[in-house]
């Protein structure tokens, strides 16, 4: 049976580890069928390059870091704040452009939770999309107006982590 592709809004949030994880699996499923992607990291920075950006950059996917690294420990957080504002006008322009079949905004809760950016005009751009846009939304502590509007949240649930645990640092090729 042949359906008409709808796009939808997905949310990885919770406190265990794989948000963004799956949304890179998502990601390269897309792109494999073609797909027009683009990731817009709205912590991390260009400055340290991670797995995900190298392999992109080998295979032509386009992920793109917009932030200044762990917002939580920023020196300077009117810098931050700024940067995820200005995140946060690319992905709308992405996705309200429709030149794009899957738009992940990796991340954005945090400046979501500060309230740098405001949740209801989040949820407007979400509702006026064009059809075929999926809208991949990552982070901790998703805002309950943004649950609401999704079509599928996934929550990850940390059971047991290996830095809490056992002191294990983040690991290249694991974390980054």
């Amino acid at each position: 049976m042949s359906q008409k592709r709808r796009g939808l809004v997905i949310v990885n949030t919770g406190n265990g580890k794989g948000k963004t994880t799956a949304a890179l699996g998502l990601l390269l499923r897309a792109w494999g069928h073609d797909y027009r992607t683009v990731m817009l990291q709205f912590i991390k920075s260009g400055d340290r390059p991670t797995g995900e950006r190298i392999a992109a950059g080998r295979i032509g996917l386009g992920i793109v870091p917009l932030g200044d690294g762990f917002t939580w420990l920023s020196k300077d957080l009117d810098r931050s704040k700024q940067l995820a504002i200005a995140a946060w006008e690319r992905g709308r322009e992405h996705i309200l452009s429709g030149d794009y079949d899957v738009v992940i905004l990796d991340e954005m809760t945090y400046p979501l939770q500060y309230l740098w950016i405001d949740t209801a005009e989040v949820v407007r751009v979400l509702q006026s999309r064009p059809p075929h846009v999926h809208v991949v939304i990552t982070g901790r502590a998703a805002p309950p107006a943004l649950v609401e509007a999704a079509d599928l949240v996934t929550e990850m649930t940390e059971v047991k982590h290996p830095f809490r645990d056992q002191g294990i640092s983040a690991q290249p090729g694991v974390d980054f």
